[in-house]
């Protein structure tokens, strides 16, 4: 089986890994099934603290080495190679203030988003699910030099624009507490205050970045449309504009990919696929490529099912006789077939040759046609316009860790609708990653100029 058999974060690195691992340092809240955890760890950072309230998720993050810290015992620092310390539980009653003498470098959090989901009831500040004002509070106990906080789109809704901006103005003046005012009444004296902050320490506040983000456009192989919020420590001199250009810069687009289609650099990485699913492809696209973007092609599920990492293997296909819900195919851990998906209006399937549909955690797991794939095979069906009907299935939830680019050797734990909710709650590793490394640059920069 697939799967990592030494706990990643107590496990042996190379001597850079170690030494890039070592000389930056984070801490995570709402630490879910660890996509944050992991990209921000495969960005060079050293993890000192995870927090997650769900138990299946923490199990999870043991299960990928992280350690449980005993009830009622304060977390350890963990040393270079030693385990993270996980408190499991409210982030209300978790107090960080002993890490305040720790340097650490990024904290990293996307609070819960049910309160501003499109898919929830959006109360936003209403709702006691909103966790922000811990984000804040954890920046007053640590003072990291930078944050990174992600969430949803929901956020750039015209209805949520006010509070958002609210949001913003406290993490740029986090140590001005809110001191039972209403919101709007504190949001105006941040208002104020950031007129001219000449009167507060600027290690007390900090600058801070806003990207809307679709994670396509970063490389994952999923139209995932997400706000990251990533802010800067006032005294360290980082340049944010330059880091604000960069970050926002496009790499991968639709346009490249349908240009890497109709020249047929897509087939070639892709050799094996039917004549008629290529037909079908490329009936919807245009007759002529558009021009060179300078970007690279937006990943595809095709392409994250061969593989879109360093060394990995394709997952082979799951037969449609063997949706039983426990054979693992081709020794890859989670890669089993699950039965009875269906296909109707508002539940449309997944297209291999695009990206994604957006990966999400509902009650019982990804919802609707998100986790659906249509295939490569067809049977002939009168009722069909093409006289066609191309078959479909559940997709895996190896197949669901890929898109979310998790790596192969990441462990999930609970059952298959627990494994699904902790993917689609997920921030996408790379996604995570690309924002971590270029937080950690900016720093590099900002300290070697002093």
């Amino acid at each position: 089986m697939r799967t990592s058999s030494t706990p990643r974060y107590a496990s042996a690195v190379s001597d850079q890994h170690e030494k890039r691992s070592g000389s930056r340092t984070s801490v995570e809240l709402f630490a879910g099934g660890g996509g944050l955890a992991r990209a921000v760890h495969d960005a060079g950072f050293r993890p000192l603290l995870f927090n997650e309230f769900a138990k299946r998720a923490c199990e999870t993050l043991v299960a990928n080495g992280a350690k449980k810290v005993a009830d009622g015992e304060k977390p350890w620092i963990p040393q270079p190679g030693e385990a993270v310390p996980l408190v499991e539980g409210d982030v209300r009653d978790l107090d960080m203030t002993y890490l305040n003498g720790e340097d650490v470098d990024l904290l990293a959090g996307g609070p819960p988003c049910q309160p501003f989901s499109l898919g929830g009831v959006a109360k936003g500040d209403e709702d006691e699910r909103n966790m922000f004002p811990q984000m804040f509070k954890a920046v007053r106990q640590i003072q990291p030099k930078a944050v990174i906080c992600e969430n949803v789109r929901g956020l750039l809704r015209p209805s949520f624009e006010p509070y958002f901006d609210y949001i913003q103005q406290e993490l740029s003046l986090p140590f001005v507490k809110r001191e039972g005012a209403t919101w709007q009444g504190h949001n105006q004296t941040l208002i104020d205050l950031l007129k001219d902050t000449s009167s507060i320490p600027k290690d007390e506040r900090y600058e801070v970045v806003k990207v809307p983000v679709n994670a396509a456009d970063y490389g994952v192989p999923q139209i995932r449309h997400r706000v990251i919020l990533v802010a800067f420590r006032a005294d360290l001199g980082v340049d944010v504009n330059a880091f604000e250009a960069f970050v926002k810069k496009q790499r991968y687009s639709e346009t490249a990919l349908i240009r890497s289609m109709l020249l047929g650099e897509y087939w070639e990485r892709h050799p094996k696929v039917p004549d008629h699913v290529r037909a079908r492809v490329h009936a919807r696209l245009p007759k002529t490529p558009p021009a060179d973007d300078g970007c690279a092609p937006w990943r595809t599920l095709r392409d994250a099912l061969k593989g879109i990492r360093a060394g990995e293997d394709p997952l082979p296909e799951v037969p449609l006789d063997q949706l039983d819900r426990k054979t693992e195919h081709g020794g890859f851990a989670y890669h089993y077939g699950w039965p009875e998906a269906r296909i109707y209006d508002g539940h449309t399937p997944n297209e291999l040759d695009r990206p994604a549909k957006t990966v999400k955690a509902g009650v019982h797991g990804v919802p609707g046609g998100e986790s659906v794939m249509l295939l490569d095979q067809r049977v002939a069906d009168a009722t069909a316009q093409s006289g066609w009907r191309y078959l479909h299935r559940y997709m895996t939830v190896r197949e669901t860790a890929r898109v979310m680019t998790f790596p192969d050797d990441w462990n999930l734990e609970g059952p298959r609708g627990e494994k699904m909710r902790q993917l689609g709650n997920a921030v996408p590793v790379l996604l995570g990653e690309f924002f971590a490394k270029a937080v950690a640059d900016a720093l590099n920069e900002a300290e070697g100029s002093r």
